[in-house]
């Protein structure tokens, strides 16, 4: 669908329904792969029928954040991520994914570093590719090694992408892989009705959660993971993002937006979105919503 055409398609459904039209860019993590591999599936395979997927709608260019460990003798994810290369901007997500909260700063800065080698190979001429997105959104247990951290982010020309909108897609991934190898269709058709039903529910929350930390809606900053199940539930994904009133830009316009020029200076033993944490800064209670099926997501197929 292009742009435009998803831009229509959400102004015709935001009018029917008085629904705000927002912002919002896509970014994936865990490149070149989140999850388990279905049988007789590359990397590669992956990749292009993912890209064929953001090409068919016209999504503007989205990030792709990589842990270069998963290079080491790796040929399928190394083409994998030349694929992804050539098409979308690439950003750095440290060189194994590393919890900050779980270890120092100075191994976090070092493991920022060393992931560098592999973005300035592969990022396109002239592309920015310092973008830092933190592993498992933990930006630091104490405040000290979130400030620490941040400094040496801001030392090194870096800025935070930002999540607002997760619904941990990763779950699905790897539970796609196990059904698809074994052909089970009927556990195929609940991994995709969980899925929407699950981000329908945490859009919703997220949304929400916005408008209590901040009065206003804002631009938004969507978390995927690039796995098995993209190329098959993308296209959903996307009619749901229309049909709640959200709008594809890209990760430079999303951050335009004022509200990410605050830092909400907390630390957190768990982490989570910009949104969580200003929450747990604020003191704000979460509104209700649904647990996610992570039991049975987990146990599918097995």
């Amino acid at each position: 669908m292009p742009t435009v055409l998803f831009l229509l398609l959400a102004i015709e459904v935001c009018a029917a329904q008085k629904v705000a039209i927002t912002k919002v860019a896509i970014t994936f993590d865990d490149l070149p792969l989140n999850g388990e591999l279905p049988a007789g599936v590359t990397r590669v395979d992956i990749t292009r029928n993912t890209l064929a997927v953001l090409q068919k709608y016209h999504v503007p260019p989205a990030y792709g954040f990589v842990n270069a460990k998963k290079l080491e003798g790796n040929s399928d994810a190394a083409e994998a991520l030349k694929l992804w290369a050539a098409s979308e901007p690439i950003g750095n997500h440290t060189y194994s994914h590393l919890d900050l909260n779980a270890n120092p700063a100075e191994a976090f800065e070092r493991e920022i570093a060393e992931n560098e080698p592999v973005l300035e190979l592969l990022a396109a001429k002239d592309a920015n590719w310092r973008w830092l997105r933190y592993p498992y959104l933990r930006e630091g247990e104490t405040i000290e090694k979130r400030r620490a951290a941040r400094a040496y982010l801001e030392a090194h020309g870096y800025r935070i992408a930002e999540v607002t909108l997760d619904w941990e897609d990763y779950m699905w991934n790897s539970a796609y892989a196990r059904c698809l190898s074994k052909n089970d269709a009927p556990s195929i058709a609940w991994l995709r009705s969980s899925y929407l039903q699950t981000a329908s529910d945490y859009l919703d929350l997220d949304l929400a959660q916005t408008k209590l930390v901040y009065g206003h809606d804002i631009n938004h900053v969507l978390l995927l993971h690039l796995g098995a199940f993209s190329s098959t539930i993308l296209p959903d994904a996307f009619d749901l993002l229309a049909k709640k009133g959200l709008h594809l830009v890209t990760l430079e316009e999303a951050e335009s937006d004022p509200a990410y020029a605050a830092d909400p200076d907390v630390a957190s033993q768990n982490g989570g979105s910009l949104l969580d944490l200003w929450m747990e800064a604020k003191k704000i209670p979460y509104p209700p919503v649904a647990p996610k099926p992570y039991k049975q997501v987990q146990e599918i197929c097995k």
